[in-house]
């Protein structure tokens, strides 16, 4: 359908974080809640959606776990990525007091994001699903002395008051979301334009084979950005791993490091080769100071 062409999809309610992302890169579009990640990718998959909003790693809380079981079993590609900055809002019913407040829920990794300040109010954490969802379960009832941690958005979206902004116990808290497309979309290369392609491979079980792997990165000056190690499906005979590196295919220096990589694996596949976030440079030169 020609519809679908204008759809993102993205995991939660309306006010998640990921929501948030959807309108600040892709405004025009008309952004999907799913109830998991799974249901947003394959929405994807089955074009029901022209892209998917999924977060990968945060600065404070880590990777989201998840991911990494899901990419392997799907034909996405990414064709982008995204760094939102997270403020996480204590948010509680209209006419509640920071006094009133006796516990706090949200996902898990906002509670993890947010462990100092909880304890410094003596608040009693109560784990959830989804930070918009438990912003919304409490919009529905009547009980004050219950808050939860969620955006600003989901705030407005549910009516409910803002008891505390920036509640999250870390100044720069980023989340890093991924862009998932049916279509590769490769990008032309550009050699004044920073690229980071992104790779998952499962190493051939013989003695430092990561090592052996990796090393034609070294040898070819690319750097390397990330590396997460996760479990395969079916009987591990290697272990699995996913790789962000600088730069683009197309470079001579990557494809010799790429047909090396390709040497120590029992499997590889370029998930995508995308433009880097402008975040990634400002956070380096900040790192620099």
């Amino acid at each position: 359908m020609a519809e679908t062409t204008n759809i993102i999809a993205f995991q939660g309610l309306e006010g998640a974080y990921s929501h948030l992302s959807c309108r600040h890169v892709f405004p025009n579009m008309r952004a999907i809640a799913c109830e998991t990640f799974a249901e947003a990718m394959f929405m994807v998959e089955r074009g029901d959606a022209k892209l998917a909003m999924i977060p990968l790693e945060n600065s404070t809380a880590g990777r989201v776990e998840e991911m990494y079981r899901l990419m392997p079993s799907t034909h996405l590609h990414i064709i982008g990525e995204h760094f939102e900055p997270i403020n996480h809002c204590l948010l509680a019913l209209k006419g509640a007091q920071l006094s009133d407040i006796k516990t706090v829920t949200s996902h898990p990794q906002a509670l993890a994001q947010c462990d100092q300040h909880i304890h410094e109010l003596g608040l009693e954490p109560i784990a959830g699903y989804d930070t918009a969802g438990l912003a919304c379960e409490i919009a529905q009832g009547s009980d004050k002395s219950r808050a939860a941690i969620a955006s600003s958005l989901a705030a407005e979206l549910y009516d409910l008051t803002i008891l505390r902004e920036n509640f999250q116990d870390v100044t720069g808290n980023t989340t890093r979301f991924l862009i998932l497309s049916k279509d590769a979309g490769l990008p032309d290369f550009d050699a004044s334009v920073p690229f980071i392609t992104s790779l998952m491979f499962t190493v051939r079980n013989i003695p430092a084979a990561l090592y052996k792997a990796l090393g034609g990165f070294a040898t070819n000056g690319i750097n390397m950005v990330k590396l997460e190690s996760y479990m395969g499906s079916g009987v591990p005979k290697g272990s699995s791993f996913h790789l962000d590196v600088e730069g683009h295919p197309s470079e001579q220096l990557m494809q010799y490091a790429l047909k090396e990589l390709a040497f120590f694996t029992q499997e590889m596949r370029i998930m995508g080769t995308y433009v880097a976030h402008p975040f990634r440079l400002t956070n380096q030169r900040v790192l620099e100071q």
